[in-house]
């Protein structure tokens, strides 16, 4: 009888050990889920590499959550800058022309063991006391395009010894999610651009205002807007057709890109018109900025691909600035109030003789 007594104890025991682990796996599915989900529901690209470096490190209690991310033309970082968000928002995001020479364990799928700073400072270049780490390569259609490091100053906390599963499906849900968000903010930015100049549109425009608008109340700053026509517009495209009218817009936007700071909001804003948005910028900076974008266009003909000579081409600019209003302000008359007044200046500098920039009364 003693003898049953401590077998069916020892079953008791090794049920209860089963059912203790059979919990312990179920939390974790659900808190992997939560994660999956959370990466799957993210509203745009800079909330995607939010949740895969903030919300990753606080959710699994790690020291740190880097994302690496091959970008060599650019692009990703082009199109964060078009949602109104800075690279500065991103410490934890490492953009890289090749992702295959940070660390040699990336090619190998998930890697988790001991953190060696020659191999893996490059992914974690913050100073932090690193004991163990876990690489996460991003693959799609058998590319690599980027990878999460997590790291932890814990040794046992990622060794060769762990299952790698719910890792893999995690960085496997990862690159889905960013692809797929790469293109949604490539389709956006194709709804809110110019095809001619490549620049953005009026859409786009009355959408980064009132963020601007909003940044500009938060942080108690100014913001100006320049209104930029070319001049005599209708002339050329009389005398030389609206092809040379074309070449002519092209390289205006051209010449404008080249003197204005990566922080500006450029757009079209129809015809002949464009707009320049100046955040934390008052409207004696912007009159400086307005005066450079004046000779730019200015300075050089402009070769429209005829036989005509090359043209002279000038352009006439209103300035106009805001100054954050009280909280109540609202956001959409302030816009249409700063554009209103920024054309109103444009109008006194063409009438002024063109070629010149203007400042709007103080409101």
């Amino acid at each position: 009888m003693a003898d049953e007594d401590g077998e069916t104890d020892g079953l008791r025991r090794r049920l209860a050990a089963l059912t203790e682990e059979a919990r312990r796996n179920e939390e974790a599915w659900q808190r992997a889920h939560r994660r999956e989900m959370a990466l799957l529901e993210a509203a745009t690209l800079g909330d995607l590499l939010e949740r895969l470096t903030v919300d990753l490190r606080v959710s699994y209690r790690l020291t740190a959550a880097t994302l690496v991310l091959a970008d060599p033309e650019h692009e990703i970082r082009h199109l964060l800058l078009g949602q109104g968000r800075q690279l500065t928002d991103y410490p934890t995001v490492l953009f890289v022309d090749s992702a295959h020479a940070l660390a040699p364990q990336l090619v190998a799928g998930p890697w988790l063991g001991p953190f060696t700073r020659a191999d893996h400072e490059l992914v974690f270049p913050a100073n932090v006391s690193l004991r163990s780490v876990a690489l996460l390569p991003l693959l799609r259609q058998e590319r690599l395009i980027g990878s999460i490091n997590l790291g932890s100053d814990r040794s046992d906390r990622f060794t060769g010894e762990h299952a790698t599963d719910f890792l893999r499906h995690l960085a496997a849900i990862a690159a889905f999610c960013l692809e797929n968000a790469v293109n949604r903010a490539r389709l956006i930015r194709s709804g809110l651009t110019a095809v001619l100049t490549g620049w953005h549109n009026r859409r786009y425009l009355q959408s980064r205002l009132r963020e601007e608008l909003a940044r500009c109340r938060r942080e108690r700053s100014a913001l100006t807007c320049l209104m930029i026509d070319v001049d005599h517009f209708k002339r050329i495209n009389d005398r030389h057709g609206h092809l040379a009218g074309d070449e002519v817009l092209r390289q205006v936007a051209q010449r404008i890109e080249g003197a204005v700071r990566d922080s500006d909001v450029t757009a079209r804003y129809g015809g002949e018109e464009f707009v320049i948005l100046l955040p934390g910028t008052g409207h004696e900076a912007g009159g400086l900025l307005a005066e450079r974008v004046r000779r730019a266009v200015a300075d050089e003909t402009f070769d429209i691909g005829t036989r005509a000579e090359p043209l002279s081409v000038t352009v006439s600019i209103g300035v106009a600035e805001h100054r954050a209003g009280g909280e109540d302000e609202d956001l959409k008359v302030a816009g249409e109030r700063l554009l209103a007044r920024a054309d109103v200046a444009l109008y006194g500098a063409k009438a002024g003789g063109r070629n010149s920039v203007a400042q709007a009364a103080n409101a």
